[in-house]
């Protein structure tokens, strides 16, 4: 078919593949930071000038990169919220990221529509401080003139996907993206209008929701830019998972995340009930605490990075000489325990040694997210095998432990732009679909991932005690905040 686009607009920086349309291959790539400030001046870190993606965009398009291309495929930040006026221009910088400003608009929220669990069947998720519904409610209290000027809703990849069709009268979004915001339901398939309007004051223009292979629009040139779709979608996307899989990030905080083909409605809110990029489901569990947990150890160990730490934990064996580490130390979502710290049980003389609790720094990050695979699979959700991403997914004390504790088989990924490149697929998809080509159904194959497998092997009846010796010793101290 030709070759084809891929670009994700991150936080920081914007980076493009173009892609071999019929195998995925990458022929060239483009990179480009965010310039630290928009043309205005992005303000706080939370407002940030749209014009800056666009700046970095061109900048990574350089070269003649995009030479031959038929169709671009954009995923960029989840949880950003850029709005505007009727006459499409921003009426203030956009909100974007994990925005602490938003806390109390989010408990405003939930008692506003009578808990938790309304909020759960209402659009399979409970406002969090990043979500755009939240930010929605903070800019209604806080900035009262923006509020009444905005007119127009639309997130980081909705509105670069306008902007590149020149800014038609028609606005678009896809499923995964339309999933994150707050006001629209995986499991209708509809917005919620009143939440915009419970969170804002007043209605507004929203996208409109357009199928996994659909195409946004073309450009006068001629090129096709498909849907488009979150990050986290799109990174999924690229990496090819599907019914059976589950992705496991280790950042900071974790999130475990798995293919459905239905919305998950949890009413202890545990579970965001996603839409992915190709017409299922991806529900996600979250935890507070992951490789925070190993760098507050190294800390306390006097390592100098996680390397070391890792090298440390490879000293001792599994179940850490009888140490448990509960690694609540930001609180935690899963189970929520907001208010509460971490724990280390199982202390004897013979166990207090350095390599005994780097090994229990790295057990307990991986039983906690093991906790959150166990929400996922209470639910339903078959899980075969697990994707580990993240850098500390390269650790050995990571790799040894993770396929035993988590009961099945471990792929660890080679490092890549997993959401360029599930853009891409996108865009090859769309254009086959355009085309005839493709069955708008049936998303094309491309290679899959290069990776290393890890199997529990003769470890699983090891890992599995140990996972039940954390069970314990979290039921003990927080009986029953864990509901799977």
């Amino acid at each position: 078919m030709g070759i084809v686009a891929g670009l994700d607009s991150s936080p920081d920086f914007t980076r493009i593949v173009v892609c071999d349309s019929d195998t995925g291959a990458v022929l060239r790539q483009g990179y480009a930071p965010h310039p630290l400030e928009g043309p205005e001046g992005g303000g706080r870190p939370s407002d940030v000038d749209p014009q800056a993606w666009l700046l970095s965009l061109g900048e990574a398009a350089g070269g003649g990169l995009l030479e031959g291309v038929q169709a671009i495929g954009v995923s960029a930040q989840a949880n950003s919220v850029v709005p505007l006026d009727a006459q499409g221009n921003t009426v203030r910088p956009a909100m974007v990221g994990g925005d602490k400003r938003s806390q109390v608009a989010a408990a405003d929220l939930i008692d506003a529509l009578g808990g938790r669990e309304a909020w759960a069947q209402a659009v399979g998720s409970v406002p969090q401080a990043a979500q755009p519904v939240t930010k929605l409610r903070w800019l209604a209290r806080s900035e009262p003139e923006a509020a009444a000027r905005t007119a127009v809703l639309l997130q980081a990849h909705d509105w670069l996907v306008w902007q590149l069709l020149g800014r038609p009268v028609r606005r678009t979004t896809d499923r995964g993206g339309a999933s994150g915001t707050g006001y629209w339901s995986a499991a209708t398939g509809g917005y919620r209008p009143d939440l915009v309007e419970l969170a804002l004051g007043h209605q507004v223009m929203l996208p409109e929701v357009i199928g996994p292979a659909e195409a946004a629009g073309t450009t006068p040139e001629g090129l096709l830019i498909s849907a488009g779709t979150g990050e986290t979608q799109a990174a999924a996307f690229g990496l090819g998972i599907g019914l059976g899989d589950a992705v496991v990030s280790l950042g900071a905080s974790g999130s475990v995340m798995a293919v459905h083909p239905e919305a998950l409605v949890d009413q202890y809110g545990m579970i965001t009930s996603l839409a992915d990029a190709t017409g299922m489901h991806l529900p996600v569990v979250t935890t507070l605490n992951a490789v925070r947990t190993l760098r507050g150890a190294a800390e306390l160990l006097g390592m100098p990075d996680l390397e070391s730490l890792s090298e440390l934990a490879m000293k001792s064996t599994p179940g850490s000489h009888g140490l448990v580490f509960l690694p609540y130390l930001e609180g935690e979502r899963t189970p929520n325990l907001p208010h509460t710290a971490g724990t280390l049980a199982g202390l004897r003389r013979e166990s207090m040694r350095p390599e005994h609790l780097a090994r229990a720094a790295f057990e307990g990050m991986l039983c906690g997210l093991a906790d959150a695979l166990d929400v996922l699979r209470g639910r339903g959700v078959d899980v075969r095998r697990v994707f580990l991403l993240g850098a500390a997914a390269e650790l050995p004390a990571v790799q040894a432990a993770a396929p035993a504790l988590f009961g099945t088989q471990v792929v660890v990924p080679q490092p890549a732009d997993y959401a360029a490149i599930g853009s891409a697929r996108q865009a090859a998809w769309a254009l086959g679909a355009s085309q005839g080509t493709l069955d708008p159904r049936t998303p094309p194959v491309w290679q899959g991932a290069v990776a290393q497998v890890l199997e529990p092997g003769e470890e699983l009846a090891v890992g599995q005690a140990v996972r039940q010796q954390f069970v314990s010793v979290r039921e003990q101290t927080h009986p029953g905040a864990l509901r799977v």
